[in-house]
């Protein structure tokens, strides 16, 4: 059974905020310098506007990764979105996905700090492309 509109609204809005409040965090614990906790909450800033944006637009995927290629094929293959915002979505999974996972390694400063701005930036963008078509 699928959503309603109603219900498929309130579920962006929710996701929307979500990641807004996520960004948040991400800017809170990068002060504290605590670099793998910064990168997991950049990529789940943008993990949770992508996932509103496919929402919004009728998709579905069961996976980060569904999530990612989906993002990939209807908005960066189509201009929509650019390669280069493509890329920093593709960077935060990766970079997530070492730093939580992976033994014996550590994100510093430098590799993180420059990602917190690009990714408010790109998390404002398709909340506008969201809200466009609202």
């Amino acid at each position: 059974m699928g959503l309603s509109d109603e219900e498929r609204s309130a579920l962006v809005s929710y996701r929307i905020n979500k990641s807004k409040a996520v960004l948040k965090e991400a800017v809170d614990v990068a002060r504290l310098k605590h670099w793998n906790l910064a990168v997991n909450r950049l990529y789940y800033a943008i993990f949770h506007i992508c996932s509103a944006i496919l929402l919004s637009k009728g998709y579905s995927a069961r996976t980060h990764s569904g999530v990612i290629q989906i993002m990939m094929k209807e908005f960066v293959k189509t201009d929509i979105l650019s390669k280069k915002d493509g890329s920093l979505i593709s960077t935060l999974f990766n970079m997530r996905n070492t730093g939580d996972y992976d033994d014996l390694f550590d994100w510093d400063e430098s590799q993180v700090a420059p990602l917190v701005g690009p990714t408010e930036t790109l998390l404002l963008k398709i909340e506008s492309l969201i809200c466009e078509k609202r």
